[in-house]
């Protein structure tokens, strides 16, 4: 690989799997993927899903950065519109001051949740207009220059740490490039727009002082296993059973009945958000993300282990590392 792994772990809860299942299986990724190599994990904020248990983002984040010593941890992201700035600040502050050097904070605007979970969250529909905003606030915050005459956030003021926004559009693509901060698609589960955003940000990309060069790290979905066949199986094991939880909503389904989910519009829909998917052996896996590193004209990858089962997961995280040739901090 010619550019930095890091990965997105969704805190996935597994069938017959607690949240505390899910976050064993989290910091002993991490303590994996510290010594294998990657650069960081990212937690993303997802609401109201009984199969993520990310939800307290920044609480998880302390849990995993107690239980190990040098990988970088972030958010990717936090949804600044669910918070206030200033709160967000504060316990990004916090974690910075418990772990300094290791915090990384990922912005998006979507609600990470549905209508009436928005609604729980006591969310107003127009918060995501004041993105932009919200986020000179959050910076201002953390680099002791608040935007609030006499509001500071303690812990957190002078932290300063890396901002990224994350984006699926060429909205967040314009907004990076505007403030100069590091972008990052999702285009492990968005592929459409990756080419078009990327190379607007990189076109469009104003010089800070922090960041004098413009950013992309892009998401991207790995099943590497020991034999193509033994991949193959896996992730057609993923496609099924991530239709028949975005399309079933619940429900219990045969396998003919999953076929013909497969083969519907909506299973289509749910099949295209794979797509950037890298299936195979160790070295064809590779072989992927190189071209898609080309092609998504990326600084970093961050991979998402789509592989069933949590011995898989890992397995698949580990091939991809071995034959990267990762180093270790």
């Amino acid at each position: 690989m010619t550019v930095p792994l890091s990965i997105l772990d969704l805190a996935h809860i597994g069938e017959g799997e607690t949240a505390r299942d899910s976050f064993d299986a989290s910091v002993k990724m991490a303590q994996l993927a510290e010594r294998w190599g990657y650069r960081r994990i990212w937690y993303a904020e997802h609401h109201n899903m009984p199969t993520i248990a990310s939800s307290a983002t920044s609480v998880l984040i302390a849990h995993v950065a107690a239980h190990t010593s040098s990988i970088r941890l972030g958010a990717g992201g936090i949804m600044l519109p669910n918070h206030s700035p200033l709160t967000i600040a504060e316990q990004f502050g916090t974690l910075a001051t418990l772990h300094p050097g290791r915090i990384d904070l990922g912005l998006g605007r979507a609600p990470g949740s549905d209508q009436k979970t928005m609604r729980a969250l006591r969310r107003d529909p127009s918060s995501a207009d004041s993105f932009p905003q919200d986020v000179l606030e959050l910076q201002g915050y953390l680099k002791g220059v608040s935007r609030i005459p006499g509001v500071d956030a303690v812990p957190g003021k002078g932290t300063d740490m890396p901002l990224y926004i994350l984006g699926s559009s060429l909205f967040g693509a314009k907004l990076a490039a505007l403030l100069g901060l590091p972008y990052a698609f999702a285009s492990h589960f968005a592929p459409q727009a990756l080419e078009e955003a990327v190379t607007l940000y990189r076109r469009e990309y104003q010089p800070s002082e922090q960041h004098p060069e413009p950013y992309v790290i892009a998401g991207v979905g790995v099943i590497a296993a020991d034999t193509a066949d033994e991949a193959a199986a896996m992730f057609e094991a993923t496609k099924r059973s991530r239709v028949v939880q975005m399309v079933g909503r619940g429900r219990t389904f045969t396998e003919e009945e999953i076929d013909l989910l497969l083969d519907s519009p909506a299973g289509y829909q749910v099949l295209t958000m794979l797509k950037n998917t890298a299936v195979g052996t160790p070295a064809e896996v590779r072989d992927y993300l190189d071209r898609f590193t080309e092609r998504a004209q990326a600084d970093e990858l961050i991979v998402v282990s789509s592989a069933p089962g949590r011995d898989a997961w890992l397995r698949s995280l580990e091939l991809v590392a071995q034959v990267s040739d990762l180093v270790p901090a």
